[in-house]
């Protein structure tokens, strides 16, 4: 099965992390803004979901969203949650940790785009 959105295993331990830290939480890929374009982190809770959010997946067992607006642009493409060195965005619960939550992507094969159009 063809997922929309995968993390690496530094992300999935850096989740597991915060996790550990904060409970319950969210992932949202930000569309701009104050933060850019930024996958920000909130506790389960501290963000209201709108009918136009879209959930793209679960990575371990925190859901991760983006407005239809955004996923609009970026439906083709499979996003891969990564981290790097540094201090995140803000609003984000990792804004205070060494490192932060990154957003890679690549585009699907059509067979790929096809499976997830029918999710």
């Amino acid at each position: 099965m063809v997922e929309r959105v995968v993390a690496t295993k530094e992300a999935a331990d850096f989740i597991n992390y915060l996790k550990k830290i904060h409970g319950s939480m969210m992932l949202y890929q930000s569309g701009g803004c104050c933060e850019g374009s930024a996958p920000m982190c909130y506790r389960e809770g501290d963000f209201r979901l709108g009918d136009i959010d879209v959930h793209l997946g679960t990575l371990e067992d925190v859901p991760f969203y983006m407005h239809k607006s955004q996923y609009d642009y970026w439906k083709h493409t499979q996003l891969i949650l990564d981290v790097i060195e540094g201090r995140g965005a803000s609003f984000s619960l990792d804004s205070v940790e060494e490192k932060h939550f990154i957003i890679q992507s690549r585009v699907f094969t059509e067979e790929e785009y096809e499976e997830v159009k029918k999710l």
